[in-house]
């Protein structure tokens, strides 16, 4: 049976998560779009949107998507999404896969899916929004993440909240491979997919139970140009893969940024095929690590008292549908 299930792409911020996307978008059954940014804020204001069976609830949650920042990317009509959204299943995940797959609709393609870096970290949600969602997930060394963070105009203050972005994304990605099974988790390496793209992508391709197809290798970008009446014109720009950015990191971090970020990462390089510069001493690493731990749980703390604080504001304590039921093994379980 041909696939229909939804496609999300994950990783650490500046790991290529974004040619990963062009990628698939090349291929003739898959369409990915930019990052859309709705789906985990509207997850985490859940309890807001009230009882979808009702169709009023549901062309309320449909106008604040359309109402988000980001999309006017898609270039879909937002009137037409809203109405999709009313007439299609009362749950939470069904509004947000309503207009994935209105977008992958404008390319005449049946799959759909999204991309963000920050769902690496929020998996089980993605899962329960999507429970038949296959997961890709793109590594690439932590040194050069951190240092391509370090030039990127909206760059946290602090080198060390930097490196905390790989070490967390790390952490998720071991965790990951752990819990998820094959169909549903696969990771590739950045520095291995764009030395010698096929073979990579036709693992991907394997994972998702889909026949590679040489554009693959030869992904487009895409830029909006204009929205009149919602109808878009793009540009196309063609991005071969290179290597040219591999192991950047020993001309663009100091010696000092590098130990730092060792000495945080511990053995995580190694577990993912990268070897450190530097020796780090066992004591320093298990500092880092416990600082880390520190800041681990002082996080997901905040964010379920955050939660938990909306559903009693807004006087439900009743969890509203989430489960997409949109594809085939949404409704059928």
């Amino acid at each position: 049976m041909v696939s229909d299930r939804p496609i999300f792409v994950v990783g650490c911020p500046r790991s290529g998560t974004t040619m990963l996307q062009l990628m698939l978008h090349a291929h003739p059954r898959i369409a990915l779009p930019p990052e859309t940014r709705f789906l985990l804020a509207g997850y985490s204001r859940r309890a807001e949107f009230g009882d979808l069976t009702d169709p009023a609830a549901r062309r309320a949650l449909g106008e604040w998507i359309t109402g988000t920042h980001q999309f006017g990317d898609l270039g879909l009509d937002p009137g037409a999404v809203v109405e999709a959204i009313v007439a299609g299943p009362p749950t939470l995940g069904s509004a947000f896969g309503t207009v994935f797959k209105m977008y992958a609709d404008r390319f005449g393609k049946p799959r759909w899916g999204d991309k963000r870096p920050l769902y690496l970290r929020h998996l089980p949600t993605i899962l329960r929004l999507f429970p038949d969602a296959q997961i890709i997930n793109i590594m690439r060394d932590g040194r050069d993440c951190v240092s391509s963070l370090k030039e990127t105009p909206w760059k946290p203050a602090e080198f060390d909240t930097l490196v905390d972005y790989w070490t967390y994304s790390a952490d998720a990605s071991l965790l990951a491979a752990r819990r998820y099974p094959a169909d549903v988790y696969h990771m590739v390496r950045y520095e291995d997919l764009v030395a010698d793209p096929e073979p990579h992508l036709r693992a991907i391709c394997a994972f998702l139970d889909e026949d590679f197809d040489p554009a693959m290798t030869r992904p487009h970008r895409i830029a909006s140009v204009a929205v009149p009446e919602y109808k878009t014109w793009h540009t196309m720009t063609h991005q071969e893969p290179t290597t040219e950015r591999v192991a950047r990191w020993r001309s663009r971090l100091t010696e000092e940024e590098v130990r730092r970020c060792e000495t945080a990462f511990g053995d995580r390089l190694a577990k993912f095929g990268y070897r450190p510069s530097l020796p780090v001493p066992r004591s320093a690493r298990m500092r880092a690590d416990a600082k880390l731990i520190a800041r681990h749980r002082l996080g997901p703390a905040r964010s379920a008292a955050r939660e938990l604080w909306t559903q009693v504001r807004t006087g439900q304590g009743a969890e509203p549908p989430v489960a997409a039921r949109l594809t085939t093994r949404q409704r059928t379980g």
